[in-house]
């Protein structure tokens, strides 16, 4: 049997659970994981993620469900998915994208009071199965690198 290591897993294994919304959060404060905050949509980091390059594309209004945005909402939502699609290509060059929306935590959110999409960016040969297989996931590049990397980006939107 092999082992993998991925010791930067205990802090989300060990740490203080937030009772806050992660999304509300970021609106309150500056942090190092929030890339945009737009007058209706917010995209930050995934503090813990599957691969580098995924980002959470969330409204700013606090909702749970799609039945709860408004028109401009929605456009506005799917705008800032086109976006950072765009600046996720250009800076990383991805070879495709998983996009999706879990509502509710038996769909797998782990966040469910605040509707959110992700972005996980794709590459041939990546071996992000492992965490299907083995519950851990290789991340090659430091989260605060890839923040670097696309926040300057973010900042022209």
């Amino acid at each position: 049997m092999k082992t993998m290591w991925a010791p930067w897993r205990m802090a989300y294994i060990l740490g203080e659970k937030e009772n806050e919304c992660i999304f509300c959060q970021a609106l309150s404060e500056n942090d190092d994981l929030t890339l945009c905050k737009g007058d209706v949509t917010m995209v930050i980091m995934n503090k813990f993620p599957y691969i580098n390059g995924h980002l959470l594309v969330a409204p700013v209004r606090h909702l749970s469900s799609l039945d709860q945005l408004n028109q401009n909402e929605m456009v506005d939502l799917m705008s800032f998915l086109d976006k950072s699609v765009s600046i996720l290509k250009k800076v990383m060059k991805p070879e495709g994208f998983n996009i999706g929306l879990n509502l509710g935590r038996v769909a797998g959110a782990g966040v469910e009071e605040h509707l959110h999409f992700h972005i996980v960016p794709r590459w041939f040969g990546d071996v992000n199965s492992l965490a299907v297989f083995a519950d851990v996931r290789v991340i090659p590049e430091h989260l605060k690198t890839t923040y670097n990397n696309l926040k300057e980006h973010f900042n022209k939107l």
